[in-house]
């Protein structure tokens, strides 16, 4: 920080200089991160497509990282993790997020709802490590299925922009035309080397029909056993991916990256004992429940962003007690130890440093 900055900052405290540059216009910052909308596209029923202008201090993206978009709704800032889905080598240094409403989404049906020229956003530099490799691997294939399109489409866009002679199949489940995204830019891609195949689970005239499997692994890339493959969408689709993945002796080429919650088992041995947050001198019986749903349901509002284990907004230190993953099943039982409250659930008497 130079002595000046330093110096501004004093001046301004509390608030900071940032507070301040806002009133002048909410895209004049010296530190925060934010972008202005400027242009809105509704290629779908539930979904909308926003080209963002980030401020100076973005420093751009990787194909298939994510970005953290906050916006304030009835007073209170909301976050939720987007991934670019255009070219990490957009040569105007703008980005599109596309973003599906979901029935119980906050902030994608406000975005949805609300989204106009001129909105200015919070923004975060990019994150993930969700990325194709360097060099280029010769053989790809990208599957994805709703909203999970956007970091595949941003790498199929980035190869694209490379001038990528290798084979390359993208491969999006959806329920019928309608509800694919970019579907005119999808088809713009489809050249010599690069294969768009359209699988519809709910109506027919797509390449493919129904849910993914054996068959249409095959049908769409023959080649699979030789290529990496990048996965993205619903949890139906990234288990039944895995499950055949797994089943032909090749997780080692399969990359995935999940846009929804991990879903919450409950075994009933673990739920037992009572949730401690410490610092705010509360206590509740454990409901088997994620940590962050039960620390809401007592009354707390700690800070999250994805609530999915990507962003690690809501990261916070168990003091004491057992929690399981989520995502891995693996259990936590060491003492003083930073957790993600948002995939993590007691296993026991549990405290927590909130």
């Amino acid at each position: 920080m130079t002595a000046g900055l330093r110096l501004l900052e004093a001046l301004a405290t509390p608030h900071g200089v940032d507070r301040y540059l806002e009133l002048v216009h909410p895209m004049l910052t010296l530190r925060e991160l934010r972008g202005e909308v400027t242009s809105v596209h509704r290629s779908t029923p539930d979904t909308v497509t926003l080209t963002i202008r980030p401020t100076r201090r973005w420093r751009g993206f990787t194909a298939g990282q994510y970005v953290r978009i906050s916006v304030d709704i009835d007073g209170v800032r909301r976050t939720r993790c987007y991934s670019p889905a255009t070219s990490q080598h957009r040569a105007d240094g703008r980005f599109e997020l596309t973003v599906k409403a979901h029935e119980s989404g906050l902030v994608s049906q406000w975005l949805h709802r609300n989204a106009r020229t001129g909105l200015v956003l919070g923004l975060s530099q990019a994150e993930g490590g969700f990325t194709l490799p360097t060099p280029r691997p010769d053989k790809l294939l990208l599957i994805s299925g709703g909203s999970g399109i956007t970091p595949v489409l941003s790498m199929l866009r980035t190869l694209a922009d490379e001038g990528h002679s290798g084979q390359v199949t993208f491969l999006h489940y959806a329920y019928r035309e309608t509800d694919v995204p970019c579907l005119a830019s999808l088809r713009a891609l489809v050249s010599d080397n690069v294969r768009l195949v359209l699988a519809y689970t709910d109506a027919e005239g797509g390449d493919l029909t129904g849910f993914f499997d054996e068959d249409h692994l095959r049908t769409a890339a023959p080649w699979f056993a030789d290529a990496d493959t990048y996965l993205c969408g619903p949890p139906g689709l990234m288990a039944g991916v895995r499950e055949v993945y797994a089943a032909l002796g090749r997780t080692d080429r399969l990359h995935t990256e999940d846009f929804a919650p991990a879903p919450v088992t409950v075994d009933a041995a673990e739920v037992t004992g009572a949730v401690t947050f410490a610092r705010s001198d509360r206590s509740a019986p454990n409901s088997g429940q994620t940590l962050l749903e039960q620390a809401e349901s007592a009354g707390l509002d700690p800070a999250f962003g994805c609530r999915m284990g990507i962003c690690f907004t809501c990261t916070r230190v168990k003091t004491t007690g057992c929690v399981r993953d989520l995502r891995t099943g693996e259990k936590s039982t060491d003492p003083d130890v930073e957790i993600q409250l948002c995939v993590s659930v007691p296993v026991g008497d549990v405290a927590i440093d909130l």
